[in-house]
């Protein structure tokens, strides 16, 4: 999907393969991040011969990318304009590989493996599975994340064949293992500092986060904590 060929693609032609229900639609392609991963669905519009569908939502369900537009009138077989919603997709990008270096800073630090994230644009959350922490521990690796950020490292999306990337030491940081039944992996490279695999959309370089700063941190249970951060204006 065009969502993973090219993160910064901001219009697209394509063609209507389905409407389910009136209103979900299914593209032959898509530059609209299906809500997935922890990282919401992108929002912007379908232009058919002037007239705009909203895109509310986005989903991907039996292996397809459903959109929901709202008012009724597509069909299969129209040609449509997509045209996501930048801002909104351009800081989910930054969000998404800013907690890609927190997470492994914590991990580094700490020893620390990742049960849960969520991203949003007003700010995003990460949980782990840690004993304890404290507020100055958490500030610490948001500074140490900051001072990589500050590096403006390139980050690169590679395809690597599953028994390769496995090889690569620290890989699998998180809880749940959701790799076993997929041979070619999508990989996020972080060049010299991190490689992980992720379906999500991310920036070119991590000079274009800026900076990240701590929101609050939660204990959620046992052995699970959880960091809200926000990028700092």
């Amino acid at each position: 999907m065009q969502y993973q060929e090219d993160s910064y693609l901001r219009e697209f032609e394509s063609t209507v393969d389905e409407v389910n229900n009136e209103k979900y639609i299914v593209l032959n392609d898509t530059i609209f991040y299906p809500n997935t991963g922890g990282q919401p669905c992108d929002t912007g519009s379908m232009i058919k011969e002037g007239e705009e569908y909203k895109v509310v939502f986005v989903g991907k369900f039996d292996g397809k990318v459903s959109h929901e537009v709202d008012k009724l009138g597509l069909k299969a077989g129209d040609q449509v304009k997509c045209i996501i919603d930048w801002e909104r997709r351009y800081t989910l990008m930054k969000y998404h590989t800013a907690a890609h270096v927190l997470s492994k800073i914590i991990f580094k630090e700490a020893g620390a493996i990742t049960s849960g994230n969520q991203l949003g644009v007003d700010g995003s959350r990460i949980d782990f599975t840690l004993e304890k922490f404290d507020k100055d521990k958490v500030q610490d690796w948001i500074d140490k994340t900051n001072e990589i950020l500050e590096k403006k490292i390139p980050v690169k999306i590679e395809q690597m064949p599953r028994e390769d990337a496995l090889k690569i030491p620290d890989f699998i940081r998180t809880k749940a293992n959701l790799l076993q039944d997929i041979p070619i992996l999508r990989i996020v490279n972080i060049e010299g500092f991190d490689m992980q695999a992720c379906g999500g959309t991310h920036v070119k370089n991590l000079g274009e986060i800026g900076r990240i700063e701590l929101i609050k941190t939660e204990n959620k249970g046992k052995d699970n904590r959880r960091i809200y951060f926000k990028l700092k204006n």
